[in-house]
């Protein structure tokens, strides 16, 4: 269920990158203001994440994944009706705060429903969706928009959307049971740890490092559509099949990179330093490449080392959040990620408008750099990561006549 919510979650905000051209036509649109419509949505995503965390640890991971769906799926039909740009912004941030909140929501979700030995794995396939959801929306979306206009587009996402809140409702398996003096001692502190969820810097290092790859990842994912329509003159139609290749290959990745998370422990510093390392040696080549192929080719490779890098970034966070606080401290790890994206698209689009393709894509090398130094910066594993958050968060022991 989480594997088809999120790809329904990625699908629909990315069909908005196969049609920007589009958009951009009708609205008399520059790069930069290209980039703003997508900006807004991940603006309102990242300031929606710890709020959303807060909403799940409060009213249940569920209930928030329902309503969160609902609502997404209701703005992705109205980015269709839009007759401005400024509707379009206004549309695309209501999205993203809709989006914003299911992330906390589905990693409470999936620390409920696994143990630790096997969540990175399972967080692994789950995640595998969005590459899934990156080969799927180019194949549907391209001869969506060449017949009937871009607007059929959002139309087509939202119904489906609908289809999985019914299958959530249905078939959501129930939770592990846990109990214990561990959990009474995680309830007992949970409240403490909202009141000083900013404060926790273990959390924000993790964040910085989400931030970089995502810096990669959604730079690459947002303007390449763009650039080989526009620049490199390749049909609408062709894009959709030249995006399959870096999009199989980020499915087999994050698997991969979740299973040898597990296997590893955690020690996320093993993965990400030279899957990092790869990204940055590969962004320019794929930036000055000539040709369509070349030019896939090497951002194929770009993917696929970032994708390995995904998971191992939330495996000690995963495994060592007290399950009380999952939602509002997975959410401070994905607002950094939520906020590259926020910035990246309209960044890369005044760079594009200043100067080129190829220079904007050349700088997504330092979204490299900050993920894997702060990979060399961070707890390396659950038992750490626990130490660095209760001291952060100041959680003291419970005892037992506080248990009772």
């Amino acid at each position: 269920m989480l594997f088809t919510a999120w790809l329904i979650d990625y699908a629909d905000r990315l069909v908005i990158n196969f049609v920007l051209p589009s958009v951009g036509e009708e609205f008399h649109l520059t790069h930069g203001q290209q980039g703003l419509i997508v900006s807004a949505f991940f603006l309102a995503y990242a300031l929606a994440q710890i709020p959303g965390g807060m909403l799940t640890d409060r009213f249940g991971a569920r209930r928030v994944i329902t309503w969160a769906l609902l609502a997404w799926s209701l703005f992705t039909a109205l980015t269709g009706f839009a007759w401005s740009f400024a509707a379009l912004l206004a549309v695309r941030f209501l999205f993203g705060a809709a989006e914003g909140v299911f992330p906390p929501a589905s990693m409470k979700v999936l620390v409920e429903r696994t143990t630790s030995e096997q969540r990175m794995g399972a967080n692994g396939l789950i995640m595998s969706s969005n590459a899934v959801a990156a080969i799927a929306a180019p194949l549907a979306v391209a001869p969506l928009a060449a017949v009937f206009g871009w607007r059929s587009a959002f139309f087509s996402a939202a119904a489906l959307g609908v289809f999985v809140v019914l299958a959530i409702r249905a078939w959501l398996p129930a939770p592990l049971h846990r109990g214990g003096p561990d959990a009474a001692q995680e309830r007992h502190g949970m409240r403490h740890v909202m009141r000083h969820v900013l404060r926790i810097g273990v959390l924000w290092r993790f964040a910085a490092m989400l931030f970089g790859l995502n810096v990669v990842l959604g730079g690459l994912l947002t303007w390449a559509p763009s650039y080989l329509r526009t620049e490199l003159g390749v049909p609408l139609t062709t894009v959709g099949v030249l995006m399959i290749a870096p999009a199989v290959a980020s499915a087999v990745a994050t698997i991969i990179g979740g299973r040898l998370s597990d296997r590893l422990g955690g020690h996320h510093r093993k993965l990400i330093v030279p899957s990092m390392a790869v990204a940055a040696l590969a962004l320019p080549a794929m930036a000055f490449s000539s040709s369509p192929v070349g030019f896939v080719v090497f951002a194929t490779v770009v993917v696929i080392a970032a994708s390995l890098a995904y998971m191992p970034i939330l495996a000690a966070p995963l495994s060592g959040l007290p399950p009380a606080c999952v939602g509002v401290g997975s959410a401070v790890i994905v607002l950094g990620g939520q906020v590259a994206g926020m910035v990246v698209p309209p960044v890369m689009g005044v760079i594009t408008d200043a100067f080129s393709f190829e220079v904007a894509f050349a700088s997504l090398v330092a979204g490299a750099l900050v993920a894997a130094l702060m990979a060399v910066l961070t707890p390396q594993d659950s038992a750490s990561f626990r130490a660095a958050f209760d001291a952060s968060a100041r959680i003291r022991p419970t005892t037992d006549s506080e248990q009772s």
